[in-house]
This record gives C-alpha cells, structure tokens and sequence, in this order.
C-alpha cells in the first residue's frame, strides 16, 4: 500500500511539477535536465529525486496532470443542458486552461507533435470514451434538430485547436498584438469571439 503523503510532500511535489512544466514548456524533454527543473523549483537535486527517480518519471507526472484536466473539461460537457449553454461552457473552460495553464498546455502540444510516444499509453480509454461520449450528445443535438448537419469529431478539433493556440502559439499573438490572456479585456474578446463564430455556424 502506499504511503500517505505530509501535506509538505504534496505542496514540495506539486512545486516540482509546475516547475518541471515550465522548463519542459521552454526546452521539450530531450533538452531539460533535472538540474534545471530542480532549480526552477529552488530545490535541491537530491530533493527533487526523492519525489522523482528520473527525468522520464516527472514528465510523465506533467503530462497526466495536464490530460486530467483535459478530461475533466470533457467529463463537464455531461453536465450542461443546451447546445449553447454546453458549447459556451465548454469554450469558456478551454479558455481559462489556456489562461491558467499555458506552460503545460505546450508541453502536451510538442508531445502530440512529436507523435505522443511517452503519452500514447494515456491517450487510451478515458480520453476516448469520453470524446466518444461526447460525440454521442452532439449526434443527438443534430438528430433532434437542434444544430446544424455537422461530423461531431470535426467540432471537437475546431474547438480544441482555436483555444489552445492561445497558450500554444502565445509568442506569436503577443507578437502581433501585443497582448495574451493575462489581459482580461483580449481575453474576454477572444472568448466572445470564438463563441460567436462557433455557434453561427452550428445553431439554425
């Protein structure tokens, strides 16, 4: 059975995570090294060790933390009621991870782009059954007539990507705006947007 965790172990491991994820966010897992992250988080080497054995352990603790959240955004879409209010909702929580979490958010982009293969094991059945879950409803949404004919997975992606380039691509807007989402009013109008270009072209 394993032991229960001191709330100093819990807080020094969760540390250790949002700084694995910000070194990993800037130099991918071939290029960050224990040094660095033990670092970023003020710990000593042999501290961060005795949380984490290898560099592998702590990427793969960084990655499952940001897919839980990922699923737990799609575990909310269960709960809401209309078309809109369920579309909303879920852009809205999209939004505020790429606020909230850009760092890690990155991280698991450069995963998938480099073909998931520390990732893939956890790419299995809850991220599936819950996309499946999830396409289910939209299917109903258009059987009933309650949106437009769509291919429910597509609305997946569009969603997906069109948030997530906010934390993933945040160099480049900043770049050309000026501004990312730690600005409430661009954050705000960009909400307001996405909503309103994804709803005009699903509801009749």
């Amino acid at each position: 059975m394993q032991k229960k965790r001191s709330r100093i172990q819990i807080i020094n491991q969760q540390k250790l995570l949002d700084a694995a994820t910000e070194v990993f966010a800037s130099y991918g897992f071939r290029g960050a090294t224990i040094d660095q992250i033990a670092d970023m988080a003020g710990m000593s080497k042999p501290n961060l060790l005795y949380y984490f054995k290898t560099k592998k352990e702590i990427y793969l603790a960084v990655l499952e933390q940001t897919l839980n959240k990922w699923l737990q955004s799609l575990q909310d879409w269960m709960v809401t009621g209309t078309p809109e209010e369920t579309i909303i909702n879920y852009i809205n929580k999209k939004f505020e991870f790429s606020r909230d979490h850009p760092a890690g958010s990155r991280v698991f982009a450069n995963e998938i782009m480099e073909g998931a293969p520390i990732l893939k094991n956890l790419l299995g059945e809850d991220l599936k059954r819950l996309v499946g879950e999830n396409t289910r409803v939209i299917k109903g949404w258009v059987t009933a007539g309650q949106i437009r004919p769509i291919e429910p997975i597509h609305l997946m992606f569009m969603i997906w990507a069109v948030t997530q380039h906010y934390a993933d691509f945040s160099a480049q807007i900043e770049t050309l705006t000026g501004k990312t989402l730690d600005d409430e009013d661009f954050y705000k109008q960009a909400k307001k947007t996405v909503i309103q270009i994804i709803l005009g072209g699903i509801l009749k």
